[in-house]
């Protein structure tokens, strides 16, 4: 497949409160060698995962790298720190975001050693899939120590923090689960499609992949009920999904690089980029970033020069 370079889009229908989507976005294209994959926003500079190591670059370069062993699934950047599951160890790496150190390996088991999967901030805690049997692993950040473990459906491997809950995705038992953190209990339960995957709790929903479907499921977070679909594609399949600025963006791979959907209408918004192999997104209110470890490669979507940020 060739690299796309520097396209130009029209985004006109995205929601006028949100920077990324006024008018036209333009690409900017950095070449990550390896396998660039999940991504967490560190303010103006991101970090993604990559072949033992996580990368912390910006719209000029790469600015740091740690080794990990074998980093997986989606991080999280909380409490001045980058939280990275390894799938080799079976443990959680603390780094540092100021020195890009490491600051603590603390083991808490890794429930997808495939590496799909979330690893998330919320409550004052960190949030990790810990048992393929059913078991997410509850971290205070002060202590860097397990205080508790939450019993849920097996394979729950996808987790989103917001709307005031955990939320975990069970892709076999095609659930979505909703955890109160002031008793680390299940309170509700959905019923989802074929393969749900990745999700994201705002916009007033919890948005999940029904990847298997290619539509994405739209759950109220109070009463824990599918309340709407969209058709996105024939599948999702090694997509991704976030929410901000009034939209939901879907990282796709059939037919373009991602989709915007209104939270309220479930109409797409745009299609954009050119159709990629698998990568993660993640919104900024200045911009969204895309991999596409197939061209490995990692974009920045904004209405800005990058080269005057």
């Amino acid at each position: 497949m060739k690299r796309p370079m520097g396209l130009l889009l029209l985004l006109a229908p995205l929601c006028a409160s949100a920077p990324p989507g006024r008018g036209a976005l333009t690409e900017h294209t950095l070449s990550v060698p390896g396998f660039a994959d999940f991504l967490a926003v560190d303010g103006k500079t991101v970090w993604a995962t990559n072949d033992g190591r996580v990368e912390q670059w910006s719209t000029r370069g790469k600015l740091a790298s740690v080794a990990v062993p074998k980093p997986c699934g989606a991080m999280a950047v909380a409490f001045g720190s980058l939280w990275v599951a390894n799938c080799k160890g079976d443990d959680l790496y603390r780094i540092d975001l100021k020195t890009a150190r490491v600051q603590s390996i603390i083991p808490t088991h890794i429930a997808n050693p495939k590496g799909e999967l979330n690893v998330v901030a919320g409550a004052g805690s960190i949030w990790v899939p810990s048992q393929a049997a059913g078991q997410v692993a509850r971290i205070d950040p002060a202590t860097n120590a397990v205080i508790a473990t939450i019993g849920v459906d097996p394979n729950s491997f996808y987790l989103a923090f917001g709307l005031g809950s955990l939320w975990a995705v069970s892709s076999t038992e095609h659930s979505l689960q909703r955890i109160d953190p002031r008793t680390d209990k299940v309170t509700g339960k959905a019923r989802l499609g074929a393969q749900p995957g990745f999700l994201a709790a705002g916009e007033g929903a919890v948005w999940v992949q029904e990847q298997g479907d290619g539509t994405v499921a739209r759950i109220d977070p109070r009463t824990v009920v599918v309340s709407g679909r969209v058709k996105v594609g024939k599948s999702l399949i090694y997509g991704d999904i976030d929410v901000g600025g009034g939209q939901v963006w879907l990282r796709t791979t059939e037919d373009q690089t991602f989709v915007t959907i209104d939270p309220r209408s479930l109409k797409i918004g745009a299609r954009a980029g050119k159709a990629s192999g698998s990568g993660a997104l993640r919104y900024t209110p200045s911009g969204i970033w895309t991999t596409a470890h197939d061209l490995k490669t990692l974009s920045w979507w904004s209405a800005t020069n990058p080269r005057r940020n």
